[in-house]
């Protein structure tokens, strides 16, 4: 009897230890993270205001990966408002040929990708595995 009491004691308080294990996807986004990481892209969790007209509503906190760009670069900023959907911010589909052709090779869990006179930052959901990964990261490089 008091050995079953010792297991059970020794069993409830070792049990909270669990809660601080990682899930299955959060050990997935970590790998994907430290991948990025090593394909040369930086990345944070960035608040972001969505434009209204979004048909369907991204977090308001997602992952940005992002990359410093040269000097004298132009500026500007696409929303994905459905799969292989960009829009800039007056809802026109005003990419250039050869812009808006890399930007339909992004993954559909892509909120946004906007590119600064400083850097390029890409809004991922990051639902996809590590060959979507490898399609953010040559994006940003070939426009950073």
């Amino acid at each position: 009897m008091t050995t079953w009491m010792v297991i059970l004691l020794i069993a409830l308080v070792l049990s909270p230890l669990t809660w601080l294990i990682p899930s299955r996807g959060q050990r997935g986004q970590m790998d994907l993270r430290l991948q990025a990481r090593r394909l040369g892209l930086a990345m944070q969790m960035a608040q972001q205001e969505w434009p209204h007209w979004l048909e369907r509503q991204p977090p308001r906190q997602c992952a940005q990966y992002h990359r410093a760009r040269g000097k004298n670069r132009d500026v500007w900023c696409y929303w994905q408002s459905e799969p292989g959907v960009w829009l800039d911010r007056w809802r026109e589909a005003s990419a250039p040929a050869e812009l808006a052709q890399a930007l339909a090779s992004l993954p559909k869990d892509v909120y946004k990708v906007e590119a600064t006179p400083q850097f390029l930052a890409l809004y991922w959901g990051e639902r996809g595995d590590s060959s979507d990964l490898e399609r953010v990261a040559s994006f940003v490089k070939q426009h950073a």
